[in-house]
């Protein structure tokens, strides 16, 4: 039975551990490759099998991996048409029909940002004429002012976050 008079008090969330380097390690395998076993992940990371699956549940729960999916290749799907829309919004960020553009499975990606667009939509489908469609779709939505359209021509590099840190660079220092 709970208490009428805290139902509406916000409790206070989970404390978690925070990440240490191994956990980025075994992170950095998964998000390369998350189709092996534990023995096989152990392996790269050097722990036990039951170490790292204890490692790996222990950072579900805290929500570092949101979920394991399969990465599908826009192209053989029939979908090869890839674009990113800057959305120009009546006032700032996003609206509940923008918001309801997610049902579309067209968009990929739904960004509120700072800038001369209130929101960028990554979108993948199968023609210019369904892009068409889509714009005439997203006029249609309350709160949109106007659009610009980046067509991709060819990507070079798409992943997920990366768990591995990168050394900071120290004046003089360059990439290599």
């Amino acid at each position: 039975m709970q208490d009428k008079e805290t139902d509406g008090i916000r409790q206070n969330p989970k404390q978690h551990k925070p990440l240490d380097a191994m956990d980025r390690k075994i992170l950095g395998v998964l998000s390369k490759d998350a189709t092996g076993s534990y023995a096989e992940l152990a392996k790269h990371v050097g722990l036990s099998a039951p170490a790292v699956h204890e490692r790996v549940k222990r950072m579900r729960a805290a929500g570092a991996i949101k979920r394991t999916v399969a990465q599908l290749d826009g192209t053989v799907v029939g979908k090869p048409f890839l674009a990113f829309i800057h959305v120009e919004t009546s006032g700032w960020g996003k609206t509940k029909d923008l918001v309801e553009l997610a049902e579309f499975p067209e968009v990929e990606e739904i960004h509120a940002v700072t800038g001369d667009a209130g929101v960028i939509l990554k979108v993948r489908m199968q023609s210019g004429q369904a892009m068409e469609g889509f714009l005439w779709r997203l006029y249609d939505s309350a709160g949109v002012r106007g659009t610009r359209t980046y067509v991709v021509l060819s990507t070079h590099l798409e992943r997920g976050v990366q768990a591995e840190v990168t050394a900071h660079l120290g004046e003089g220092d360059h990439l290599k």
